[in-house]
Parts: structure tokens; C-alpha cells; sequence
């Protein structure tokens, strides 16, 4: 698994894109704060991009670095994305035009132990071409996405990946809403 953090984490400081395993299910990624790279997930995704992508911390206190409120649904064991309000130090095309964005904390080992490597938040989404099925195996992802992509994580190729994850907005009031 060190050798695989350290050929992402390469990728991810050069402004690259990554194919990996996450918590819930294979992900393209990249760094958070860098918005040629995130253009880059959307060209790969051919996804609008007032689509919004999600980004994973590794804990609590990446959460806090980035919104003043956190729920405790967003420590739970299952993995729930929390849309927030008001976010900062993610790049401008992660945000919702009301600076808005959805943001989970890995529960998956390797993504933990790479973001907090790295120390940044990194984009998380499906492995697809916008519209199509998100692929539950590695083998179901397209050799499209395969082909765009800067590096291909070798772990878990051969698992069956979980439902992507449950998603809440916390509303300006403290109320949640479930969204998925």
C-alpha cells in the first residue's frame, strides 16, 4: 500500500488525475485545490461542470479546515457526503455557485492514510462517463476512463465496491436534509 500512496501522491502534487478505490466505489481524483486539475476530471467525466463533484478529507480536522459546522452525521460509520455551506480552501470549480459543496471523511485506509499524506482534500467521483452506471468492479470501468487518467491505483482491482454514498445538506438553520 506505501508504494501505491507514494505514486499517487507524485501524480496528485503534479496536477494529475488518479483511478482509485475508495470507501464506497472507484473514484477519479485528484487535488482539491487545484482547478486545471479538476477541469481535467470533468473533460475525463465529459461532465458539465456546474455538475458538482465531491472531495474527500482523511478526518475531522481536514473538515474543520475547510466549514465552521460539522455534524456529528458526518462522523458516522457509514459513509455519508454532507453538503456544506460556505466553504473555503477547496478550488472555485468544486463550489456551487452559493459556495456550497459536498464533502466526505474516508473511511477507506488507503484514501485516509494518502489524504493525510498529501494534507489536502482530494475530488472524489464516480469512475463513469457522466450519465452512465457507476462501475461496482474494477474491470466494469471504461478503457476510456482507464486511458485519461494519469495513474491507476493497484489495489482492490478484484472486490466488488460498495453503493456510493449517502448524501445530506446542512442547511443554514442546523436542519438536514437527506438528498441520497
Amino acid at each position: 500500500m506505501q508504494a501505491e500512496i507514494k505514486n499517487a501522491l507524485k501524480i496528485l502534487k503534479s496536477g494529475g488525475t488518479i483511478l482509485y478505490p475508495t470507501d464506497t466505489i472507484w473514484g477519479i481524483g485528484c487535488d482539491a485545490t487545484n482547478t486545471d486539475a479538476v477541469v481535467k476530471i470533468y473533460s475525463i467525466k465529459k461532465r458539465i461542470e456546474n455538475k458538482a463533484l465531491i472531495s474527500l478529507v482523511a478526518n475531522a480536522n481536514q473538515l474543520k479546515q475547510l466549514c465552521s459546522k460539522i455534524p456529528k452525521e458526518s462522523l458516522e460509520e457509514n459513509p455519508t457526503t454532507i453538503i456544506y455551506d460556505k466553504v473555503r480552501g477547496l478550488a472555485n470549480n468544486l463550489l456551487a455557485p452559493n459556495g456550497s459543496a459536498g464533502i466526505r471523511i474516508a473511511k477507506d485506509k488507503f484514501c485516509k492514510e494518502l489524504i493525510k499524506v498529501f494534507g489536502k482534500p482530494i475530488v472524489s467521483t464516480s469512475a463513469n462517463i457522466s450519465g452512465e452506471h457507476s462501475p461496482i468492479n474494477f474491470s466494469e470501468i471504461s478503457e476510456e476512463i482507464k486511458n485519461n487518467v494519469d495513474y491507476i491505483v493497484n489495489l482492490r482491482q478484484n472486490e466488488d465496491m460498495q453503493t456510493p454514498s449517502a448524501i445530506l445538506h446542512l442547511n443554514s438553520d442546523g436542519s438536514i436534509k437527506k438528498i441520497r
